[in-house]
């Protein structure tokens, strides 16, 4: 049998990566169909004298990627259907890859002595009710009425009876969308926005508009359109540091934004989990149109990971739908950790940690500007990540592959992409990984990129 879609002469090392982004590659043009079975690894390993343990790991690789599946006894299939969504990150394997692909805030061991700390002091002052209630009113009323504290800081004024209490920013875009829009109503979001959007807004039926943007986002003048030529319920938004592009929108196309809202009487979710880094940030939008905003934030990217608790703020007029769908979804956020997070907010370790990660993001985005000297790429001097835009899909394609056969991991632009518009670009986590290996991994990425052909990169 001859393995017609692999070129065995470009295979690079790691053998196994190199084999499995072929396959994927020829699964993603049509090569080979859904359904079809792929070669033995056996075979497969005689035909490119390579060994069966590369084959076992390119396929398993194929595996965690969602492209084919393994079924014992029958073989490895391509997928009958596309995965849903394509995550922007990898699963991690210590030791093998400098992964740049997972958005994460910079963890130092000060991080897990704080938690050991705090975990010592809540089991010695635990309160009956974190344990004993399955009553989130028993529960929460303390901690929204800490919130409050939290979201002033943000920006937003709001009261607590107000505030639901989630695991997290992804609890509170679900239970918002289930809040403002019924199956088959349509969101409005931007035309590159959040990965987890796409496959969430399948899921509870509803469609994505995807809006033009330019340097601050959403551009006002299309979600007006999308609000004249179809019914649009709601825009789903990321106004500060957006994930993936990296920018910024200033404090009058926020303002601009609210107006079309209100002009159209349509709702806004904003996403604001990494506002609280940024030290000089606009209001919330939630500022400009607080009866129609629900503003989630969370802790996760801007205190600590495993911190998964999150405040979603809701107009008095939207509150009862909030409260109910996010008891039927959730019941309760996990009151361990949100008692963990109303004692930090209380103490000031969660600013105390914001302010520490403001300045490691600084600095790291400083070691991005030497490393990546002279090349054009999209950052915010105290964010997560950045953006460099390529100059076509197959670049971006091209790029990613390089990189991992050179043990770094970098998020596609297309898993960003929420409509048919394509940006093609890279995202890069600055936060993901130690700042040795961060610089590693910049090197092999900015080496990259000044040694391809001039097309590459987008021109400027």
């Amino acid at each position: 049998m001859t393995m017609w879609f692999i070129d065995s002469e470009a295979l690079r090392r790691p053998v196994y990566l190199s084999l499995a982004d072929q396959i994927a590659r020829a699964i993603g043009d049509g090569r080979l169909a859904a359904g079809l079975r792929l070669p033995p690894q056996r075979i497969m390993a005689d035909e490119l004298k390579i060994s069966v343990q590369t084959v076992s790991r390119a396929y398993e690789e194929l595996i965690r990627r969602g492209l084919i599946s393994g079924e014992i006894g029958r073989g490895s299939f391509v997928r009958a259907e596309k995965p849903e969504g394509s995550l922007p990150y990898i699963p991690e394997r210590l030791g093998e890859i400098v992964d740049l692909s997972i958005l994460k805030p910079v963890c130092e061991p000060m991080h897990l002595e704080k938690m050991q700390t705090a975990l010592v002091d809540l089991a010695a002052n635990l309160p009956p009710s974190s344990v004993l209630s399955f009553r989130p009113n028993v529960v929460f009323p303390r901690h929204r009425q800490v919130a409050v504290d939290w979201l002033r800081m943000c920006g937003l004024e709001v009261q607590a009876p107000n505030i639901c209490i989630s695991n997290g920013a992804t609890a509170g875009m679900t239970t918002a969308l289930m809040s403002v829009a019924t199956p088959g109503s349509t969101i409005a979001t931007e035309a590159i926005g959040h990965h987890t959007l796409v496959p969430l807004a399948s899921y509870l039926g509803l469609n994505l508009a995807a809006l033009e943007i330019d340097d601050e986002g959403i551009i006002p003048e299309a979600l007006d359109a999308a609000c004249r030529s179809e019914v649009v319920r709601a825009v789903f938004v990321q106004p500060t540091v957006i994930n993936p592009t990296a920018s910024l929108m200033g404090e009058r196309r926020r303002a601009q934004l609210a107006e079309v809202a209100r002009k159209h009487d349509i709702s806004i979710i904003e996403n604001d989990v990494l506002g609280p880094l940024i030290e000089d940030r606009p209001p919330p939008l939630a500022a400009f149109a607080p009866e129609r905003t629900l503003y989630v934030t969370s802790f996760t990217k801007t205190v600590l990971p495993g911190l998964r608790t999150g405040y979603l703020a809701v107009p008095d007029r939207m509150l009862s739908a909030v409260m109910n769908r996010h008891l039927v979804t959730n019941w309760i956020a996990t009151p361990l950790i949100a008692e963990l997070a109303t004692r930090w907010v209380v103490d000031g370790t969660a600013a105390e940690l914001v302010r520490w990660q403001r300045q490691a993001l600084r600095q790291r985005q400083r070691l991005a500007a030497q490393e990546l000297a002279g090349i054009h790429y999209r950052a915010h001097p105290e964010g997560l990540h950045l953006w460099i835009p390529l100059a076509s899909v197959q670049e971006e394609e091209l790029f990613v592959s390089q990189a991992r056969l050179r043990g770094v991991a970098i998020a596609p632009g297309r898993s960003f992409q929420t409509g048919s518009i394509s940006q093609p670009a890279v995202r890069i986590s600055v936060g993901s990984t130690s700042e040795a290996e961060l610089q590693a991994g910049l090197r092999v990425v900015g080496n990259l990129l000044r040694s391809a052909p001039e097309p590459l990169l987008l021109a400027i």
